[in-house]
């Protein structure tokens, strides 16, 4: 019988040290998360900013977050579930919708740190980003030449310099043409300094084995141009085979009126709503318009009108805890009046 070296004995297991939990759950990749949090201890309370990117089974999730020592705090946010505010109500996953989400964070943070701000001080005013969604890559030369890296936004301000993040993308793959980079593109062109390069963007095949960047072709997929040619493609077989799979795959899509003659004009009518108004939809906190100044709950209107039009369904409101201690009160003196009479009713006979 060969020799076998026990590798698990005593010593393993007195040394043996448990990885950190979302490690053990495959959720963070923590050799990335060093690299993007930890920088150079002088620079004291000085935050490394991400632009976080997730992506669910429906949606595309956008943030700007900065890590401190006991947790992640997010600075903005913006979900692809909003953007039926500006006109783009379904496809809230694909290449185009990634883009406007990367857009919205991008014009919601400037325009959340210039509140109270001059204009000439301005992140929102003075740093606009690409309006003509052109494709293109820019980076300013002159900020190359002075510290060997390269700012996406030029620098207008020798005050006020572009807000520069890092792009976080968890553990996704970083495939070329993945719908992440068109998030990225969209925060870059909303005005935040974020390193990229274009590999990793929409390649074109020339006419051999490689690929290529075009930034016309960019353009057009950031404008739509494959759900449109698919589209386009799927109506061609239904008139050849008289079927209907277009009212099938696209039902949601005709139902509010986008085809491949609109959807690239409604993206940048979508483009130009965000960038005229960015904000969230509630101003104030969850908590805020929740809860009264005394801590008891507001009435909930939406709920009410639910339940007043299924007269069937009624389910008791929720009290606070000063109406349930009120209520306990209520019971004992109650049952104590009770037990009382029924003692009285003993004595007398």
């Amino acid at each position: 019988m060969p020799f076998v070296k026990v590798q698990k004995n005593k010593a393993y297991f007195k040394r043996y040290q448990v990885k950190y939990r979302r490690r053990r759950q495959g959720k963070t990749d923590y050799f990335a998360r060093k690299r993007l949090i930890v920088q150079h201890k002088a620079k004291y309370n000085t935050p490394k900013y991400r632009l976080v990117v997730r992506f669910t089974n429906r949606y595309c999730i956008c943030q700007i977050v900065y890590s401190q020592i006991d947790c992640d705090r997010v600075l903005a946010s913006a979900y692809s579930s909003e953007l039926g505010r500006y006109g783009l109500k379904c496809g809230l996953k694909n290449y185009a919708a990634a883009y406007c989400t990367g857009l919205l964070v991008a014009r919601r943070l400037l325009a959340k740190l210039s509140k109270g701000v001059e204009d000439e001080r301005s992140l929102e005013k003075l740093y606009t980003g690409d309006e003509a969604v052109s494709g293109e890559i820019t980076f300013d030369e002159a900020t190359l030449s002075e510290t060997k890296r390269k700012h996406f936004v030029e620098e207008v301000n020798d005050d006020v310099r572009p807000f520069r993040a890092f792009l976080d993308v968890g553990l996704k793959p970083t495939t070329s043409g993945s719908k992440i980079f068109a998030a990225l593109k969209g925060a870059v062109d909303g005005g935040i300094d974020i390193p990229h390069n274009e590999k990793r963007f929409y390649m074109d095949e020339d006419d051999g084995d490689k690929k290529i960047y075009s930034a016309e072709s960019m353009r057009e997929r950031l404008l739509g141009g494959g759900v449109t040619e698919y589209m386009e493609h799927i109506k061609e077989q239904d008139e050849e085979e008289g079927t209907n799979n277009f009212g099938k795959l696209f039902s949601s899509y005709v139902k509010e009126g986008l085809g491949p003659e609109n959807y690239q004009d409604t993206l940048l009518a979508v483009h130009k709503a965000i960038r005229a108004d960015p904000s969230p939809k509630n101003a104030e906190s969850v908590k805020a318009r929740t809860y009264n100044a005394d801590g008891s709950k507001k009435p909930n209107a939406a709920r009410a009108k639910s339940l007043a039009d299924k007269p069937g369904q009624r389910n008791r409101t929720k009290i606070s805890l000063s109406q349930r201690k009120a209520r306990v009160s209520q019971k004992k003196a109650a049952f104590a009046r009770k037990a009382a009479a029924l003692l009285a009713d003993d004595d007398d006979e």
